[in-house]
């Protein structure tokens, strides 16, 4: 019997949402791609119209695929984040928020103006409904794996949420690109920022804000003694754990272990310095489990290649909560965000706001 369900993937041009679209339109759904674009001449409403973009050459998968401009809300919710995080001395990871401001909304608007019933993506990662609530877990591929971005999304936008890769490794998708004949099946993976050239960051934010360079430059390093060592650049261009481009010598090896923004200072230390166990969260986002009201352990992860290990979340008032590891992070960066687990299955996350240091006996934001 033909599957009369509508789905709208999201086609960004690559590899793995090509493969996603052709797996939904191998199974029977009825599929129509769109292609968000977010670099182009803002508008202020979104505006769906055809676009010449072809996901395969096989007669079998012509998927028709739209495009929707929502470079305005990606100026805004994104890129305007990334500069306001940057400012204030954290580390952004735009991508996330790109997920649940642009991606997930620009999919679930699509649905509504096109008369689908879901949406898909090509990230690795699986969903689930199980004990009368949607649930996220991990993709079957631990190298690709990408629920660590997701943390964000609601229960609501899981519901309506396919992800068709979740099952697969990186290797099955390749050869499934090929025997779709997708015309990306052999098209390399890019790690960097789409709006960020060259993964330069410190350029990007130098040429996109006028008279910043001018307006942080020649502020003081300092040691853990608050003593002055040197002079930066300016303290949006530093990341909590760097130890190349300081510019001071030292009898050992520093490393940027806390940024001062409003004093325009960064203050760096031994490697031993950026271990810490206890961090403050804020924003959490509950997927897993209803917002808890009294501490429980779980296991935490700080960053995308991290390692989970045991944590005791502490839940505190608007929002937020103290996570305490087990054993010492490195690099705890305010701005990342902690993201917990049981098992394979994501609880929740949060960001990270604040970060303790039991030298120093006091938070670093």
């Amino acid at each position: 019997m033909q599957n009369t369900q509508t789905v709208i993937a999201g086609i960004s041009g690559g590899v793995d949402s090509s493969v996603a679209a052709c797996l939904l339109k191998q199974h029977g759904f009825q599929v129509t791609g769109v292609n968000i674009r977010v670099l182009d001449a803002p508008f202020s409403e979104p505006c769906i119209e055809p676009s010449p973009l072809i996901i395969s050459d096989h007669p079998d998968f012509q998927i028709p695929v739209f495009s929707l401009n929502l470079s305005a809300r990606f100026f805004d919710k994104v890129i305007g984040y990334f500069r306001e995080e940057y400012l204030a001395g954290k580390t952004p990871n735009p991508c996330m928020v790109c997920n649940k401001s642009i991606k997930w909304h620009g999919l679930l608007e699509s649905a509504k103006m096109l008369g689908a019933e879901f949406i898909a993506t090509g990230h690795y990662a699986r969903t689930a409904f199980s004990e009368g609530r949607h649930r996220l877990f991990k993709g079957t591929d631990r190298q690709k794996d990408q629920s660590y971005f997701l943390w964000m999304l609601a229960e609501r936008e899981l519901s309506k949420t396919i992800l068709p890769l979740g099952g697969l490794t990186k290797p099955e998708v390749r050869e499934l690109a090929r025997h779709f004949a997708v015309r990306a099946a052999e098209k390399k993976e890019s790690q960097e920022i789409c709006f960020v050239p060259h993964d330069d960051y410190c350029s990007y934010l130098a040429n996109s804000i006028p008279g910043l360079e001018q307006q942080v430059q020649g502020g003081k390093i300092v040691d853990r003694q608050d003593k002055t060592i040197g002079q930066h650049r300016g303290y949006p261009f530093y990341t909590i754990g760097q130890r190349r481009g300081l510019g001071i010598s030292a009898a050992e090896p520093l490393y940027v272990t806390g940024i001062d923004p409003l004093r325009n200072r960064i203050t760096v230390g031994p490697k031993s310095d950026l271990e810490c166990r206890k961090l403050l969260a804020s924003g959490l986002n509950w997927i897993g489990i209803d917002p808890p009201d009294a501490a429980f352990e779980s296991f935490g992860r700080i960053r995308y290649r991290d390692r989970e290990t045991p944590c005791t979340i502490e839940p505190m008032e608007k929002n937020r909560a103290h996570i305490t590891f087990r054993e010492p992070k490195h690099a705890v960066t305010p701005g990342q965000a902690v993201v917990f687990y049981h098992t394979d299955e994501v609880l929740g996350g949060g960001f990270i706001s604040q970060v303790y240091q039991p030298m120093k006996s006091r938070f670093f934001q």
